[in-house]
């Protein structure tokens, strides 16, 4: 029944039914699944499908609002039951897609996931210049910055946003985390990031890795 339900979120985010992830997250609610469960196993896993057919150029922007739609509507019913962990200790990422970039699909799943992990999350969209990124994560007391790019046109401006941390004597005071297509582990040292993830469910567990190593040390 659990795997059913599942597949039901899952289906209804691809096929862009709003009332089928509604009706399947209730669903889930009712039979007992974890409403994180729900999020990470069964809309996230629609949403990358989702993205699959955009990268394939069988669904574009309008099928893939409709899709964000459907999954929010599910979130919204799952999102007060989401049980925390009393062990971790709450923590903000301010994450978007950085400056010259509008493709959003992965940064939405990784925010979604690391919202249903228990972090604060600030999202600033697609398209976010630089200054941006370091003034709001300084302006709101942010533990972690993250950055998203699907464009190698694109990517350096990462390393911008890590400059201007470092201009304003900043930079040890967030953990910076980066993902995207065109980039790598080997980049993030290159540049100076913490950490590179290469999906939502690794970029949850190593955020909250690396936030209590430094709290921990602290």
């Amino acid at each position: 029944m659990s795997a059913e339900i599942l597949n039901k979120l899952a289906e209804s985010v691809v096929n862009l039914d709003e009332n089928g992830a509604l009706n399947a997250a209730h669903d889930a609610l009712k039979t007992g699944i974890p409403a994180q469960v729900a999020i990470i196993e069964g809309l996230c896993e629609g949403m990358k499908l989702v993205g699959k057919k955009y990268e394939e150029k069988e669904y574009f922007v309008p099928e893939v609002l409709m899709a964000s739609n459907a999954m929010n509507k599910a979130v919204d019913v799952l999102k007060p039951h989401v049980i925390i962990d009393e062990d971790d200790i709450p923590a903000k990422i301010v994450m978007g897609v950085i400056q010259g970039d509008i493709h959003e699909i992965g940064k939405n799943i990784v925010a979604m996931m690391t919202e249903a992990g228990g972090f604060e999350i600030h999202d600033l969209g697609r398209n976010v210049q630089c200054e941006k990124f370091v003034d709001y994560a300084i302006e709101n007391n942010a533990d972690i910055i993250m950055m998203s790019t699907m464009m190698t046109t694109t990517m350096y401006n990462m390393k911008k946003v890590i400059g201007i941390l470092e201009e304003k004597g900043v930079r040890d005071k967030f953990i910076v985390m980066i993902g995207g297509g065109p980039v790598s582990s080997a980049f993030a040292k290159e540049i100076g990031a913490d950490a590179y993830t290469e999906n939502a469910n690794e970029a949850l567990n190593v955020a909250k890795e690396l936030y209590k190593k430094r709290n921990n040390g602290q």
